[in-house]
């Protein structure tokens, strides 16, 4: 499959550092969604979705993004967890969405080289549902050498209704930079290699409105390029929200809380909250608050505007119930092997609070995915309730801490001569199974001793009743024949004067006799000083 694209000087277009995230399917009106398999990316997989790779060149005063089907390509289109906890280097932004899911994927990288990336993915609306939305969020840094603006670096987002082969407006644009920041975009205080300012956008979001759609094919299909001059770069992370369904934030909440707090769609330039009848503004910010909970069954509204030139305002609503059940899920038991570390809970749903005890041995306490290590076994207890307080439940998991003791201990030298009575016994403490590895490949198995009759690098690999497996560290052992001997040519000396003598390198140690005249009778080459 070839994709072709070409932009021209009217468009505005941008590529770099491109964070897309959340597309959350969100009706204006209540409905029940069904979430596209994996387009949130939680499976750590790529399935569903298309990936992309090429070029990007100008001609013409055009530039074109020559782009190929591939697959998954390392550095190109990189799963990334979330459990890094890692920042971009020049926006200083987390890599991962700041919507709870468990994984994003990096699309590009800041190597330049004249290089595009893109990646695609593609659902029908179901049929009869014709109230239906996207909201996907981005975030983006790119590097701005002030060429010709069909010679930039840029990025451009595509959404398509395929079936009748309509681009949706409000949702699709491109952008390059070109000598002037804009809208939502800051420099970042490091700059490229060759000292090219870097500009970046923090996480936006824009609204596709798929209403009257139902039944219709889709696309979302975003790519990236470098400057044609092939130095400079941008790079991308996307991201998808778990939770494909019409609810805001907190619009369910549980009966016995004490407060409610409802979250619109991260991302966008400014929030206006109304009631449902628009006589009365409720809020400005993201998040509005209610204290006490507001009735069961009351509608708010938002008004939602994106950064200026990306995306259209749009107006989302939300229906208010105290019907939230919340389930706490610590995961299965499992065995820590070494103090390998062991993923708890599962992905966090929003508006929830988390809290495990004991504390010990978790990388956070207060997250609904820490990473245990402990060093004995714990019992780990989950507890999990809603933003309000209310819908308190509770959830266990057993963690096994095993220990492999992978001490190699040798019995005898690690070096001697084959004609004497020394010998090399390796030893271990007695565990299931027991491999022995002399330079990588096996040599022997199932007793805790082993002894080296050749020279080698020797180790072994334990594995214990619970089935933990770790490598002991490794013995060097040399065992050498002895060599036949000779005599050395006959040396003149002059009385008084140094002359110094050479033996062999065999072995470890050397004795001259007789010692006399010699300076050191030790030594590979002594000095022989006399006169007899």
């Amino acid at each position: 499959m070839q994709c072709f694209e070409t932009v021209d000087g009217r468009t505005n277009l941008f590529r770099g550092l491109m964070m897309l995230c959340s597309f959350i399917a969100s009706p204006f009106i209540a409905l029940t969604q069904t979430c596209p398999p994996n387009i949130d990316f939680e499976t750590g997989t790529f399935d569903g979705w298309t990936c992309y790779s090429g070029s990007t060149s100008a001609g013409g005063g055009t530039n074109q993004i020559n782009l190929s089907q591939t697959g998954p390509i390392p550095q190109k289109h990189t799963m990334m967890s979330r459990n890094d906890g890692s920042t971009d280097p020049y926006g200083g932004f987390p890599t991962s969405c700041p919507n709870g899911s468990g994984y994003s994927i990096r699309l590009g990288n800041n190597m330049g080289g004249g290089e595009a990336e893109g990646i695609s993915y593609q659902f029908t609306i179901p049929a009869g549902q014709n109230v239906y939305s996207l909201i996907y969020h981005y975030a983006v840094v790119f590097q701005d050498p002030n060429h010709e603006h069909y010679q930039q670096p840029r990025m451009q987002v595509e959404i398509k209704n395929i079936t009748d082969n309509v681009t949706i407006d409000c949702s699709s644009f491109s952008f390059i930079p070109h000598g002037s920041p804009l809208p939502g975009f800051f420099q970042s205080s490091v700059a490229g290699d060759d000292g090219t300012p870097v500009w970046c956008k923090n996480w936006s979001a824009v609204s596709v409105n798929l209403n009257g759609l139902a039944g219709k094919t889709i696309q979302l299909f975003f790519k990236t390029a470098d400057c044609t001059f092939r130095r400079h770069f941008g790079y991308a992370y996307i991201d998808v929200n778990s939770e494909c369904s019409d609810e805001f934030t907190g619009a369910r909440f549980c009966p016995d809380d004490t407060s409610v707090t409802v979250t619109a769609p991260y991302g966008y330039q400014s929030y206006t909250w109304f009631n449902n009848s628009f006589t009365q503004q409720l809020g400005t910010e993201q998040d509005l608050v209610f204290t006490p909970p507001p009735a069961a069954g009351s509608t708010v509204a938002v008004v939602i505007e994106p950064y200026s030139g990306y995306g259209c305002k749009d107006t989302l609503y939300a229906n208010l119930l105290d019907n939230l059940e919340v389930t706490a899920n610590a995961g299965s038991d499992d065995v820590s092997c070494n103090a390998s570390p062991i993923d708890l809970g599962v992905i966090p749903k929003p508006g929830l609070v988390y809290s495990w005890s004991p504390a010990i041995g978790l990388s956070n306490p207060n997250i609904s995915t820490p990473v245990a290590t402990p060093s004995v076994n714990t019992q780990y207890i989950l507890s999990v309730r809603n933003s309000g307080g209310g819908c308190l439940t509770r959830d266990t998991v057993m963690i096994k801490a095993s220990i492999v003791d992978t001490t190699l201990q040798l019995l005898g030298k690690a070096s001697f001569c084959s004609d004497s009575n020394d010998s090399a016994v390796l030893k271990v403490s007695a565990y299931q199974n027991i491999q022995w590895y002399r330079d990588n490949r096996p040599v022997g198995n199932g007793s805790f001793t082993y002894r080296a009759n050749s020279s080698g690098s020797y180790y072994a690999l334990l594995t214990n009743s619970d089935g933990c497996k770790a490598n002991t560290s490794r013995k060097a052992i040399l065992i050498e024949d002895p060599k036949d001997p000779i005599r050395y040519p006959m040396q003149y000396a002059v009385r008084n004067q140094s002359i110094e003598l050479e033996a062999r390198k065999i072995g470890t140690e050397v004795l001259w006799i007789p010692a006399l005249q010699l300076n050191n009778a030790a030594s590979f080459a002594p000095v022989f000083r006399g006169n007899t």
